[in-house]
């Protein structure tokens, strides 16, 4: 293998330790919510299935690269 090929295998790896790193700090800082209190949820707020579209930002691209939220229609 040619140094540019190493190069790249690690970092390849290296982002994919990251990826997967990241993922388990999301498991572990989201809070458990029992059966019951996600129906006292649901009923107090309904299920995102019935919001407007409109209300919601598509964070897709911050969260790949960061940076500030872009809205659409902005």
């Amino acid at each position: 293998m040619e140094i540019l090929e190493i190069k790249a295998l690690i970092k390849e790896s290296v982002r994919e330790v990251l990826r997967e790193e990241r993922l388990m700090l999301c498991q572990v800082l989201m809070p458990y919510v029992s059966d019951e209190e996600q129906t006292n949820i649901e009923a107090e707020f309904g299920s995102p299935s019935d919001y407007n579209n409109d209300e919601f930002i598509d964070m897709t691209h911050w969260v790949k690269h960061g940076g500030q939220i872009s809205q659409a229609g902005n």
